[in-house]
This record gives structure tokens, C-alpha cells and sequence, in this order.
């Protein structure tokens, strides 16, 4: 019998042209990138189809990521375009098991940008590095004329030290295994949210924007050869993560609503604005699927952590070979949360 293409029809490279959708986080980006980024630079480390590679060097084994930043707003509760760029680009190093060692970042400014407004993103970079222990060590700057930019965006990049021993990667999960959520979700989508619509809660919704390496570091510590993978559930959400994690290791996964951490104030914001907690990113975050035997020794250390007391497990990896991620509802019935086939929130990131 034939497989169905899970990430549906190929590219129109003929006719079509790139639209929101393809930056969401969802099965239209997945699409993007193996019909062209993959069909282009094909090689070993791009087809492990994580947010960073590991490769060797004489005396140790090394990780590189890079990023881009086009957020809007700029300026955001909880955060801004500047410690989102660092945090963000710090995790996709963690996620790997990695220590952060060194990061660049790139500026494309538009003529007219307040500079005012630039050096607050940079104090904001700059504090958010330091804070994390993983300086700004070279850049670049380039400006475009006025209305072929949208005031500022950032790229970055990040390299650090894995152990050699240890090889985190999407297509690791195995069933049985744990599937553990270090906090609750939403948070930095609905902040942004909040913010383009000028809503205001009884309770301020911030942005979750961390720099998790620090909380990875003490999960290595206790469990490394016990984790699969980790991932941070960014653009697309839980959703979007469990999605690639499934198709990656050929393999479900069941989660349990109830067990997902949501905050009252989040999910009544995403009630009023339309949205699906589950689809909404994430700064903050990140899913671990770990062996079940050190589920429960590592949920404990991960709640002991500033950046993990709201960890959670919330589900199991399951054999399925049509790679869905299913959910049991708290009405006790059960759904399957598919890929994101639109875009929800543009320019979140």
C-alpha cells in the first residue's frame, strides 16, 4: 500500500510563491524546507532534521545553530526582539544537550529606525547574553532604504560543547517512552497577541522568553543517557513539536489534555482571540522524551528549577504507524492534534 505524504502535496515551484503559512511552523514550513532547503544543501546533518547539528573536531564534538528574529511587535510584555534573539538561539544549542559557548548576531535596519529604540534592543541583547554566560563575540549591520524593511531584524548564530557520549535527536523517541513538559504553554504567543490587539487582562500575560540551558545542564546531570531528545515548542506550538517528533522516530504519541499545563489567564485569552493553546508558541519551554524508568527522578529535578516547577508529563510515546499524535480530552473523549495547516499567528518569532 502506498504511504500518504505526511507532510501532504509537494511544491508548486512552477507557479507558487512563499506565504505566511510557510514561516508558521507547520506542515506548509515542513513542506518549504525539504522541497527546497533540503532538496538543496542535502547532506548528513541537515537530514537529522533538528534545530542545530553536532558534528566532530579534534579533541570534542561541537553544535551550530542559527536563527532569524522578525517579531512584531519589537517591544512586548515580558520581553523584546533583543533577549528573544539570544534566548531562542541559546535553546536550539541546549536542546542538543549542549553547553552555549559563543554567539554572532546580524542587524538589517530600515532608514528611519529610532536609534533610540535600536539601543534598547541592544542593551537588551547584551544584558540577556551576559546573563546567560554566552557573549556577543561578532556581527554585522547592514541598512535598507525606508519601506523595504520593517525597522529591525535580527540573525543570529550559536556554537557549543556537547558531551561525546551523548546524541539527542528528533528521530531517537521510542514507545514507551515519557513525554515531559517543563511549563505551561502559550504564554509568549498571547503576550504578542495582547499586545497587536491592545487587550489588557486582570492578570498581565507575559511573554515566556528564558534562556534554558542552565535547566538542561541539571537534566544532563541527572538523566543524560536516559533522554532521547529534547525540543523547544516555538513556532507552531506543542502541536507542531509533537507532530515532527512523530514523524521523525516513526512513531505516535498520546497526551493527556488534562495533564497540560495551561494558565487560567492564557487559555481565556486564547478563547477570546480563536486560538488552540496547543498551537501557539513558545520562548520558554522545552519537551523532553526521556526512558520511563528516570521519568519521575527527572520531572523532580526539573521541578526544582526556577524555569521547571510547572513540569509535567504529560503523555507517552506509543507505536503507530501512521505517526499520529492523539489526545485524550478532558471530556474524556480523544482527538487527533494534526500538523498546523495555516497560520495562526504571523511574525511571532
Amino acid at each position: 500500500m502506498k504511504r500518504i505524504d505526511p507532510l501532504g502535496s509537494r511544491l508548486d515551484l512552477r507557479h507558487g510563491c512563499v506565504d505566511l503559512s510557510h514561516g508558521a511552523g507547520g506542515r506548509a514550513m515542513s513542506r518549504l524546507i525539504a522541497d527546497i532547503f533540503h532538496a538543496s544543501f542535502d547532506n548528513e546533518w541537515l537530514q537529522a532534521g533538528n534545530d542545530q547539528s553536532a558534528f566532530n573536531v579534534d579533541g570534542g564534538r561541537m553544535v551550530m545553530t542559527t536563527d532569524g528574529y522578525v517579531v512584531s511587535p519589537l517591544f512586548f510584555p515580558g520581553g523584546d526582539i533583543g533577549c528573544l534573539a539570544v534566548h531562542g538561539t541559546i535553546n536550539d544549542i541546549a536542546m542538543a544537550g549542549a553547553k552555549p559557548l559563543y554567539m554572532s548576531a546580524s542587524f538589517i535596519l530600515e532608514e528611519g529606525f529610532p536609534l533610540g529604540d535600536l539601543r534598547r534592543i541592544a542593551k537588551s541583547m547584551g544584558d540577556a547574553s551576559r546573563a546567560a554566560n554566552v557573549p556577543i563575540i561578532t556581527g554585522d549591520t547592514k541598512v535598507v532604504e525606508r519601506g523595504k524593511g520593517d525597522g529591525v531584524f535580527i540573525s543570529t548564530a550559536c556554537v557549543g560543547l556537547a558531551p561525546a557520549h551523548i546524541e539527542l535527536s528528533g528521530n531517537m523517541a521510542r514507545a514507551g517512552d515519557a513525554v515531559l513538559l517543563s511549563g505551561s504553554i502559550g504564554d509568549h504567543g498571547v503576550a504578542i497577541m495582547s499586545r497587536r490587539e491592545n487587550l489588557s487582562f486582570e492578570t498581565e500575560i507575559l511573554s515566556d522568553t528564558a534562556a534554558l540551558h542552565d535547566l538542561v545542564a541539571r537534566m544532563m546531570e541527572v538523566a543524560g543517557p536516559s533522554i532521547r531528545l529534547m525540543r523547544d515548542p516555538t513556532r507552531g506550538g506543542l502541536a507542531a513539536t509533537l507532530n515532527e517528533i512523530a514523524q521523525q522516530s516513526q512513531v505516535g504519541v498520546r497526551i493527556e489534555e488534562s495533564a497540560i499545563p495551561v494558565k487560567p489567564q492564557v487559555a481565556a485569552a486564547c478563547e477570546l482571540l480563536g486560538l488552540d493553546p496547543l498551537f501557539v508558541a513558545n520562548e520558554g519551554k522545552l519537551v523532553a522524551i526521556v526512558a520511563p524508568d528516570i521519568a519521575q527522578e527527572l520531572l523532580a529535578v526539573m521541578r526544582s528549577h526556577p524555569l521547571g516547577r510547572d513540569s509535567a508529563r504529560i503523555g507517552t510515546v506509543i507505536d503507530d504507524d501512521h505517526r499520529f499524535v492523539q489526545m485524550a480530552t478532558a471530556f474524556g473523549g480523544s482527538r487527533i492534534v494534526d500538523w498546523l495547516s495555516g497560520e495562526q499567528l504571523p511574525r511571532i518569532c
